[in-house]
């Protein structure tokens, strides 16, 4: 299994993310009821946001879940908390899987976390699930992050949660062990979202192993 990234195209791929993001399982995401033009409507503007950026990630080249990083000082969750020098936030969100994968979801998050670390400047990752959402924050929990108590933001009661490198690595050799930490091929990374120069921002990611539970982490759209 190999994740690589790419920037989101708003137009060309609002069909695909319009299938994932108004399927039930995507309920937090907080999109059921979008058209396919709201979905592109919604990504353009985040794209051309300077502060929010979106990527599909690709399982072996496949399309298998789109991540969000933004700065939290630009969010409602400036209003919310103390943002500190070197905080990047993100959302994630899994496709539907063809068929159950033992492992695959918390893969993918720690590809994610891996790629986020990498960025020059990155400190903690910052992520405000729905304070209800308990698979989410139990995946959360599982990589790395703390939370920090629930804050009230625009749309929702979100459990606000931090991930430092350091707990995000103990979390990873717990997961693996400190045998199976192998070196990662990235591409171009920067600390600011928003920009999106290329649709080739690959960073790759090898993993072994493989679970699936269909979790998102739902976006503050």
């Amino acid at each position: 299994m190999s994740f690589t990234f790419r920037c989101l195209d708003a137009a060309a791929d609002a069909p695909l993310i319009h299938g994932w993001v108004t399927r039930p399982y995507a309920s937090f995401w907080g999109m059921l009821s979008a058209t396919v033009e709201d979905v592109a409507e919604e990504y353009s503007k985040i794209q051309s946001s300077g502060h929010h950026h979106a990527l599909l990630g690709l399982d072996d080249g496949v399309p298998a879940f789109l991540m969000e990083e933004y700065l939290p000082a630009h969010s409602p969750l400036d209003q919310a908390y103390a943002v500190q020098p070197g905080d990047i936030g993100m959302h994630l969100l899994v496709a539907p899987p063809e068929k159950p994968r033992h492992g695959f979801t918390a893969d993918v998050m720690e590809a994610v976390l891996e790629r986020l670390f990498l960025k020059p400047g990155v400190d903690r990752v910052v992520v405000e699930p729905d304070a209800r959402n308990a698979r989410i924050q139990a995946l959360n929990s599982r990589l790395g992050f703390r939370p920090a108590g629930v804050v009230t933001l625009p749309d929702k009661q979100a459990l606000l949660s931090f991930c430092t490198q350091g707990d995000f690595q103990s979390a990873r050799t717990a997961r693996r062990g400190p045998s199976l930490h192998r070196p990662t091929s990235h591409g171009p990374n920067s600390h600011q979202p928003g920009t999106c120069d290329s649709t080739t921002d690959h960073s790759t990611t090898d993993h072994s192993t493989t679970d699936h539970s269909t979790t998102g982490q739902e976006a503050s759209l």
